[in-house]
């Protein structure tokens, strides 16, 4: 053993996601029980790149005595997992299932639908989410479901309070979700201006509610559209709180 830099990971902040195992190069993070764990002390060399993947700051580089970094071990670490990788798509460091992006295919003739009976009257809705995951904390940067649509950054509590969601605001759209009252919103213009720069995005609408504290979404679409140096042309919504959309 020897005193030197070593991740740290702070359960209490850690929530799961297994973005931190996409950004360590000896796959020495595994997400066991919903936490990221460090498997073995001579896996990880200090250098904190996986610091950068979370984003709850659950992360640092501290130094304390641990057992020194063996890059013969990784190496034999990382062929091991490539021999017994899953299938495509899969994470072999661990991550999150749920955090897997995909597209999802909607058939048009049917699928699954809501329906709400009142006497003789019964409305079906189709829904109309066309990707997963949706979480802008959880979303790729890139990814193709992004490509030639246009993206609906909504706030959290939009899809609650608006009843005509799916039809009137997600439909035909990529989507990508967060609140900006509990979240860093300097991560979001960051994360924001890189799915604009990355991708062939058509054009952009936000959806926030009336509340003052949700205008910090707008703000950080239009800094990120602005740092993206892209013509992109933003379309704001506003849902009031008492559940309509202000004309």
């Amino acid at each position: 053993m020897a005193l030197r830099k070593i991740m740290h990971i702070d359960e209490e902040k850690c929530i799961g996601c297994g973005l931190c195992t996409k950004g360590c190069a000896e796959s020495a993070i595994k997400i066991v029980n919903g936490k990221a764990k460090l498997i073995s002390e001579n896996l990880c060399d200090g250098l904190g790149k996986c610091i950068g993947h979370c984003p709850m700051g659950a992360i640092e580089i501290i130094e304390r005595e641990a057992d020194v970094f063996d890059e013969e071990v990784a190496a034999k670490h990382l062929e091991s997992l490539n021999k017994s990788q899953a299938p495509i798509g899969h994470n072999h460091g661990g991550g999150c299932p749920g955090s897997r992006a995909m597209a999802i295919q909607r058939n048009e003739a049917g699928g699954a639908s809501s329906s709400i009976s009142t006497g003789d009257i019964e409305l079906k809705i189709k829904p109309q989410l066309s990707q997963w995951p949706v979480q802008l904390k959880l979303v790729p940067e890139k990814a193709s479901y992004f490509d030639g649509k246009e993206l609906l950054v909504t706030a959290d509590c939009v899809p609650i309070a608006y009843p005509n969601y799916h039809l009137d605001l997600l439909k035909n759209r990529s989507v990508a979700i967060g609140c900006p009252k509990l979240d860093d919103v300097n991560f979001y213009i960051e994360k924001l201006t890189n799915i604009i720069s990355y991708n062939d995005i058509t054009g952009i609408t936000v959806a926030h509610m009336e509340v003052p504290c949700c205008n910090g979404i707008v703000m950080a679409v239009n800094e990120a559209v602005r740092k993206a140096k892209k013509d992109i042309k933003v379309n704001k919504i506003k849902i009031l709180i008492n559940g309509e959309k202000e004309s």
